[in-house]
């Protein structure tokens, strides 16, 4: 069941869930929207296999960015972003994520992206360029979080790598 948005402001009032920074303006009909922060990294293209082993090889792969007001996408580009916001997901709830549709109109899009309950932190998200450049700015409402409840609380929360995550964060094993 997808919560509305009487649903999400209960669950935020009682503190369920924590979505931080948060104005009333950014809960929708059946979401919330969530911003772009100051941080992205661009990847380092490279001929060289990655090797998922070698953590110092993962590090190589990026090259990380300060926002200080915005950034441009460019065509086909794939970059890391950090959400301003953020999250705690309790037990009984996980978010899907999607670009708004104005990004999505010009050709900008993400890979299907969940928030898994018992998360918490600020979220990476993979962004994927379209046909055309595109200036992004900081703060912008780039992202649609669709909240979801449940059957049951779920039994083992998320507790992966990217748990407690605070920037813009890359692959990790």
């Amino acid at each position: 069941m997808i919560l509305s948005d009487f649903d999400i402001k209960g669950y935020l009032a009682s503190k369920k869930l924590v979505i931080d920074p948060l104005s009333d303006e950014t809960i929708r009909e059946n979401g919330v929207d969530l911003r772009i922060d100051d941080e992205i990294m661009r990847f380092n293209y490279t001929k060289d296999p990655v090797d998922l082993n070698d953590k110092a090889t993962l590090d190589k792969i990026y090259q990380k960015e300060k926002v200080e007001k915005d950034f441009v996408l460019s065509p086909q580009e794939r970059i890391l972003v950090k959400i301003k916001e953020k999250i705690k997901m309790p037990p009984d709830l996980v978010g899907l994520c999607n670009v708004r549709s104005t990004f999505a109109r010009l050709g900008i899009g993400i890979p299907p992206t969940i928030v898994d309950a018992g998360y918490e932190g600020n979220l990476t998200i993979m962004v994927i360029g379209g046909n055309i450049p595109v200036k992004i700015s900081k703060d912008t409402r780039f992202l649609h979080l669709i909240i979801s409840k449940t059957s049951s609380d779920v039994q083992n929360t998320y507790s992966g790598n990217y748990r407690g995550s605070t920037g813009v964060t890359g692959a990790k094993v």
